[in-house]
Order: structure tokens, then C-alpha cells, then sequence
């Protein structure tokens, strides 16, 4: 009961600082970029594309329906995906410092909840975020760890080198994660909170309890006057170049 009890409260541990870190962190970054784009030298315009996609936007390419081309991508995706993947190690260190791993090329240790093995693990954001040379650095970190654990007497199986992929499913993972699945172990998204914390529906938890720092961080304001103050710049140039 003791070690439920334990478990529990590390899972719930989790949770608080994920959502410290993601209020902190990622949030605030988020608005400190967005408040960036309301100058038109945040952009590389394409003028062949820029009003048309004001118009398939808006119906029309007026200056406000521009803005709103060129911004809403950067708020909606790229500046908030990007500024996760960048502050994942803090990430890590943080929410996940408990798990912290003292093993060259690993970013946490921990005792699988399944199968009770110690796994040596790297932290991927998502499932398409790896490339080719990312294969031949963790495999080549892998095996290191498989012979040091030899060296020292301590076996270490393929199966205990795990790569954690924080979101998606495996039918999501790049074919560079499934090669490296074929030697080692992937775990995406659920499993791996599954594997990680003991408790099946964590990532489901996780998720909603991130999902809850959308109620502190009300953005209409400001994408509204972003938006005004990028459109204001739009009608003062007569073509917009690269």
C-alpha cells in the first residue's frame, strides 16, 4: 500500500510541475513571441502566396486580412512547437528530475512500472522529430551503455535502452524511431507515461491538466492589437519582398 501510496504522489508530483513548466516556460515564451510579430521583419513573405492565403482566410486581402495570414500560422504552430522542442531539456531537468540519469547520453533512469527493469532512457518531443544522424547518436549512446554495464557487471538488454517519446501514437513514429525499434525499445505517447508511472490513463492526465493552463493565458487582446499594429506596418509598403 506504502509503495501505491509513493507512487501516486510522484505521479501527482509530475503533474504540478508539468504544469509549472508549461505556465512558465512555454506559455510565457509563447507571448513574448507573439508579441514580437507585430513587426513586419519577423517575417520572410512570400509574395506569390501572401494574398491568396489572406483571402482563402478571410475573403479579402486588405491590410488586417494580411496580418492575419502571416500571424496566425506563427502563433498557432510553429512558435509554440518550436519553443517546446527547444525547452525540452528543461523540461526534463525539471517535471522529470526525480529520473534523472547520471549515465552519459541518457536524460533519465527509471524503474519500468511493467516489467520492473531499470531502463535507460532518452526524451524525444514527438514522433516525427528525429533524423538520420539522431539515429546513429543514440544508437551509438545505447550501446555505450550496454557495454559499460558490462564493464561494471551490471546487464544491461537492448530492451532496457528505451527512447520516450512524449506525444503521438507508434503508428505515428518516422521511419527513423521504427528503425531504431528494430534493435531497442520506442515507447510514444501513452505507453511511455504508461511504462514510466504505473498508471495507464496518466498521459490522458497529464494532457487535461496542461490543457487547464489555457484558462490563465486569454490571447484574444493580444493577437488583436498584434494583428492591428503588423497590418498598420502592411499599409505603409507598396510590395512586401523576402
Amino acid at each position: 500500500m506504502t509503495d501505491e501510496k509513493n507512487m501516486n504522489h510522484n505521479n501527482e508530483e509530475i503533474i504540478e510541475k508539468a504544469k509549472k513548466f508549461f505556465r512558465e516556460i512555454i506559455a510565457e515564451n509563447h507571448v513574448k513571441n507573439t508579441e514580437k510579430l507585430e513587426n513586419i521583419k519577423e517575417f520572410k513573405v512570400n509574395p506569390f502566396t501572401h494574398k491568396y492565403l489572406a483571402n482563402f482566410l478571410t475573403g479579402n486581402d486588405d491590410p488586417k486580412s494580411l496580418a492575419k495570414a502571416l500571424i496566425y500560422p506563427r502563433v498557432l504552430g510553429t512558435s509554440i512547437t518550436t519553443s517546446f522542442g527547444q525547452n525540452l531539456q528543461t523540461f526534463v531537468n525539471t517535471t522529470l528530475e526525480g529520473y534523472g540519469s547520471t549515465t552519459t547520453g541518457m536524460d533519465i533512469e527509471f524503474i519500468d512500472k511493467l516489467d520492473g527493469r531499470k531502463k535507460y532512457c532518452q526524451i524525444k518531443a514527438g514522433p516525427q522529430t528525429i533524423n538520420k544522424d539522431d539515429v546513429t547518436t543514440i544508437r551509438n549512446h545505447f550501446r555505450d551503455v550496454i557495454n559499460l554495464g558490462r564493464t561494471n557487471g551490471i546487464p544491461i538488454a537492448n530492451m532496457d535502452c528505451v527512447v520516450g517519446v512524449f506525444y503521438g501514437t507508434y503508428n505515428d513514429l518516422s521511419a527513423f524511431y521504427k528503425n531504431l525499434a528494430e534493435d531497442y525499445t520506442v515507447l510514444a505517447g501513452k505507453d511511455f507515461w504508461y511504462h514510466l508511472t504505473g498508471d495507464e490513463d496518466f498521459y490522458n492526465k497529464l494532457t487535461d491538466a496542461i490543457g487547464e493552463i489555457a484558462n490563465e493565458f486569454d490571447g484574444t487582446e493580444l493577437l488583436e492589437k498584434t494583428i492591428n499594429q503588423l497590418a498598420m506596418q502592411l499599409q505603409q509598403v507598396d510590395g512586401i519582398d523576402e
